[in-house]
């Protein structure tokens, strides 16, 4: 038997037996222990891999009846005319062998899932789940969206074969999908978060080494050159510790950084510019008698904060080549005990919730951020201003929930808040963090986006589609509906009448729920007439401001920032015109 298909069979009894009620309901799995434990494993890998939360990985797993070879889905909004779609399909048997090989039917039926899947006049049939992922992914791709694709196989056993690779190779799909394998030894892997790498790095100039009880630190610097040779020979493996290799670059970050190196003039500056490459090993050893220019040999060498610079640098080398020339980057290379699991952990997510700083975190020390941390928490609730790694509880409030919401709700702008959320803390901050903004209003429009939120994500029997993209419409709704009952202005909820509309929400946010359907509904026959709607049509049409326009009545918003020009919210272009 093999010990690590042991092991991951053991966590996924451990998953079955914490959420086979949920898996029964909502994928109608029954107590099929077949399909449970395959559910399990799909769920284990997107948990696993991807490191998303519960709720994230759940809500796109697809398996069933009518998956086509496709088992979960998970894709980002879109960034620069691009978005990451991650696709997996997995196969799970009962053997704890570990010698079956990825099936070649399973790879056949991922071939064709693709070219049907990305195509948005290629007709299909499949599950609702599939269904409403898959449409929605082509009304991306007709606003002009390109995918980003990736596929992870994943099996308790060994690698596809050869001839299962001649089939990938020959698709034709080349460089548009990434293909990679998830087996037992991968799992347990990134589940140890281990990998060792034993090289030695070239540094420029002088370098600092200090020693603390069992451990040691190296500064220095090295360039950039050197460190994409790096990544050529040992590729993603060096970032296994390195919490967001699986979460997709930040294209603000990547494009700053590849327009600097490729600048002559400011090439030299890189080192000032950037963050730098912090390196965990469990030893390293340099010739001491020289005074710089250091060859350094390190052992279980892993980079847990800078693989967005790193990528970067190897993708710019390959295109500049000698002409990079004398760009250099700061190391920071941390020889750490072995056995220390938590400090490598502790070390590990500090510097990513630090470095680099995103807009979030510049806005955090803002004025108005201050403001709203206090005021949020004379009611009981906190405000985190800066970004945080995992979950938090319900009475904490996220400065980037709190942005949604508010724009969501108070601002009517219910698709610029899902699909503008790179924007949130900057071109959007003055329309969302108005100065007047109060801890009342924010944390009313978080309970509501929550409540929408949770039935988006658990659908009630017989729920209409649209509430799949719609949550945010919903929100804005019931906010509508509040003030409505509470015969006021948004300018009049303050913490004076804060447990009012609180204890309104607890007795109505139900019949609010309903409401706002049947309001929702009744625009979108206004807007389609009696012809069905399809999913695709539908989620391009939650992109778009005329269906806000339709819910309040044809009203144009505006919003005016004392000290700034006013924005009229007209931004058709969140979904171009005629979408569908």
């Amino acid at each position: 038997m093999n010990f690590n298909a042991q092991l991951i069979d053991q966590r996924i009894e451990g998953i079955m037996a914490t959420l086979s009620d949920r898996f029964g309901q909502e994928l109608r799995v029954g107590n099929d222990q077949d399909r449970l434990r395959s559910v399990a494993f799909v769920y284990l890998v997107a948990t696993t891999v991807l490191g998303l939360d519960q709720d994230t990985s759940f809500e796109g797993v697809v398996e069933g009846g009518g998956d086509f070879g496709v088992d979960a889905v998970y894709f980002t909004a879109p960034e620069d005319d691009e978005f990451k779609v991650i696709l997996i399909q997995g196969k799970y048997k009962r053997s704890l062998a570990g010698e079956a090989a990825f099936p070649e039917n399973g790879v056949v039926k991922m071939l064709g899932a693709i070219q049907t899947m990305f195509n948005p006049n290629t007709v299909y049939r499949a599950n609702d789940r599939l269904t409403k992922r898959i449409e929605e992914l082509r009304s991306l791709i007709r606003e002009g969206n390109i995918p980003d694709v990736r596929v992870i196989l994943c099996n308790n056993g060994r690698r596809w074969t050869e001839d299962c690779q001649t089939r990938i190779d020959n698709s034709g799909l080349g460089d548009l999908v990434k293909w990679e394998h998830a087996g037992p030894d991968e799992l347990v892997s990134f589940m140890r978060a281990r990998k060792d790498v034993h090289t030695k790095i070239q540094l420029s100039g002088r370098a600092f080494v200090e020693d603390y009880e069992y451990m040691r630190a190296m500064i220095g610097r090295m360039s950039v050159s050197e460190l994409a040779r790096i990544f050529d020979e040992f590729g993603d493996v060096l970032l296994d510790r390195n919490i967001r290799r699986y979460l997709g670059l930040s294209v603000r970050v990547n494009e700053s950084i590849a327009e600097t190196l490729k600048d002559q003039k400011q090439r030299p500056n890189f080192y000032f510019f950037n963050n730098g490459i912090t390196i965990i090993c469990t030893k390293f050893s340099y010739n001491a008698f020289a005074d710089r220019d250091w060859i350094v040999q390190v052992s279980g060498l892993q980079i847990v904060n800078g693989g967005q610079t790193s990528k970067t640098i190897q993708l710019v080398q390959r295109q500049l080549g000698p002409e990079i020339g004398n760009a250099q980057v700061l190391i920071r290379l941390y020889e750490l005990p072995e056995e220390d699991e938590e400090l490598v952990l502790r070390i590990t997510q500090a510097t990513n919730s630090q470095n680099p700083v995103d807009l979030r975190d510049l806005r955090s020390n803002d004025n108005r951020q201050q403001r709203l941390a206090v005021s949020i928490g004379e009611l009981g609730y906190t405000y985190r201003r800066q970004r945080t790694n995992g979950p938090t509880d319900t009475n904490v409030i996220t400065s980037a929930t709190a942005a949604e919401a508010v724009l969501a709700v108070w601002r009517h702008r219910p698709h610029a808040a899902r699909f503008r959320a790179t924007e949130h803390f900057g071109k959007l901050y003055d329309q969302i963090f108005t100065p007047d903004l109060n801890g009342a209003q924010t944390v009313i429009a978080v309970l509501l986006l929550r409540f929408a939120e949770n039935k988006r994500k658990r659908p009630p029997k017989d729920a209409p589609d649209f509430l799949q993209y719609g949550s945010r419409f919903i929100a804005m709704l019931m906010g509508m509906y509040l003030l409505e009952a509470m015969n006021i202005t948004l300018d009049q909820l303050t913490h004076r009448n804060f447990s009012k509309a609180d204890e309104i929400i607890d007795r109505k946010i139900n019949e609010y729920f309903e409401r706002s359907l049947i309001q929702i509904g009744g625009a979108l026959k206004e807007l389609f007439g009696d012809t069905k709607i399809s999913l695709q049509k539908l989620s391009a049409t939650f992109r778009r401001h005329d269906l806000v326009e339709k819910l309040r009545g044809g009203k144009a918003i505006e919003i005016v920032v004392p000290g700034a020009n006013p924005v009229l919210d007209d931004e058709t272009a969140d979904c171009p015109p005629g979408s569908s």
